[in-house]
């Protein structure tokens, strides 16, 4: 009962059932089914015979029917938790998105994008989840206020955050680079280099990259014996970036030095000081965060710290896969990454 240019021999029309593979394999229905859909209590010599079969009859799956055998939907989610027009302009996104799918390349699972925005759209990607229509979930750029590493750890659902969670950071895994360690860096380039005035654009205050960045400085200014009053948030947008740093320079004029939480708002910062008519780096020095690709093509380069982005992404993905697959045990995995001065020439 072998098909010839898709008809079958045996005269049948139709696509091939599971009781048709049963029985050219030799074996019950749910022997066949078990073997087809990846279920256990399956003999190497039953497996043979229905891998036999399904050749034969050119018998297709049924998902639906793999899904009830393995309770796998063969599919994670990315979660982010911003609005459309942030995540499809910030190359922070489509680094991560590279990298998830680099790893997903080796393996045969889809992958679910989830735009959650604040109010009704989180809720129903919260009812997405909980109905397991996905086996696992990397969230990326989390808020306090999104309730996702809390929602995520109470119904159970493997999941691994990029970025250091808010709450529930003992039971959720994660993976973040060193931000206080990383922006306590920069801000000691400026100190080295003599600058006696440093300002900071610092992002969202409802996220933990931007509070952990905001620490390191203050850190550093503190050793130094500097004042920090100098603060604006911006919100890791360029527009929010150029909003920030015309109030922080309209409030600080004698500011010397500048660390910026993102690339992005560098950029926006870059440009107010050269319609203020400030040169970088000879009276502003400018560090940004991230080096993404948007550090190497500002005026003048920008002196950055490096977040591997797609790095972290492909750990994430990979301690999520772990997860689904069982192999992982009772405690969360967290993994640091250690940050890198990317010096260009706007420090």
């Amino acid at each position: 009962m072998s098909r010839v240019n898709g008809a079958r021999r045996d005269g049948a029309t139709g696509s091939p059932t599971l009781d048709e593979v049963a029985r050219v394999a030799g074996v019950s229905r749910a022997t066949a089914s078990r073997a087809i859909n990846g279920g256990q209590r399956v003999s190497p010599r039953a497996q043979s015979s229905v891998d036999a079969a399904v050749r034969t009859l050119g018998y297709v799956p049924n998902p639906a029917a793999r899904s009830l055998v393995t309770r796998r939907t063969d599919s994670i989610a990315v979660v982010v938790p911003e609005p459309d027009d942030r995540v499809f302009s910030d190359p922070f996104f489509a680094g991560t998105l590279r990298g998830v799918t680099r790893v997903l390349s080796d393996r045969d699972i889809q992958l679910v994008l989830l735009l959650a925005r604040p109010g009704a759209s989180t809720a129903r990607t919260l009812r997405y989840l909980t109905n397991r229509h996905v086996d696992g979930a990397l969230v990326v750029s989390h808020h306090r206020d999104d309730g996702l590493a809390e929602a995520l750890s109470r119904i159970d659902l493997p999941c691994v955050f990029g970025g250091r969670p808010w709450s529930a950071g003992d039971r959720v895994a994660y993976v973040d680079v060193d931000n206080t360690a990383g922006e306590r860096i920069a801000t000691e380039v400026l100190v080295e280099r003599g600058c006696r005035r440093i300002g900071t654009i610092a992002g969202p205050g409802d996220m933990t990259a931007a509070a952990d960045r905001l620490d390191g400085w203050r850190q550093a200014m503190a050793a130094a014996g500097m004042a920090d009053d100098a603060v604006v948030h911006g919100d890791f947008t360029e527009a929010g970036g150029q909003r920030a740093a015309e109030e922080l320079m309209a409030t600080h004029p004698d500011l010397d030095g500048i660390v910026v939480a993102s690339d992005l708002m560098a950029l926006g910062a870059l440009r107010v000081l050269a319609a203020l008519g400030r040169r970088v780096p000879d009276d502003v020095a400018v560090i940004g965060f991230d080096d993404t690709g948007v550090a190497e093509r500002t005026t003048p380069p920008l002196t950055t710290v490096r977040q591997p982005v797609e790095e972290m992404a492909e750990r994430a993905t990979r301690l999520l896969l772990e997860q689904v697959d069982g192999h992982t045990g009772s405690h969360a995995m967290r993994v640091i990454i250690p940050p890198l001065l990317v010096r260009r020439d706007s420090a």
